[in-house]
């Protein structure tokens, strides 16, 4: 069993990645740490693998590649992860509508357990 944390590039990554290691704690479990943004700007030092032990996973495919897709083929290929924790900022109805939301994606159509997150 694992807890997968998907971390945005906005301010709600530390609230999701705080969120996730207490989950992980609860559960006595590993971490899988989903960067969305560009995966060389993730700063892991935020992430002590004494404390919750974490697996970083790169998202595969084109660079331009949808997040909320990349997130997805993750939790369909492994079957070990009991959790996604993602993190939210506010938006508008009519931003929803207009831009999507690869948060509002995931909590749809992930086929495990969603917590997500406020900053």
């Amino acid at each position: 069993m694992a807890i997968m944390v998907a971390v945005p590039d906005n301010a709600s990554a530390d609230a999701a990645i705080t969120a996730a290691i207490g989950e992980a704690r609860h559960f006595d479990t590993n971490l899988v740490v989903v960067p969305l943004g560009i995966q060389s700007d993730f700063d892991t030092t935020v992430l002590d693998a004494s404390e919750v032990p974490y697996e970083l996973v790169g998202r595969q495919g084109r660079g331009d590649r949808d997040p909320a897709e990349a997130v997805l083929d993750e939790l369909e290929e492994r079957d070990d992860i009991a959790r996604l924790v993602i993190g939210m900022k506010r938006r508008s109805r009519v931003g929803k509508a207009l831009m999507g939301s690869v948060s509002q994606r995931l909590l749809l159509d992930s086929p495990v357990p969603v917590l997500a997150v406020k900053a």
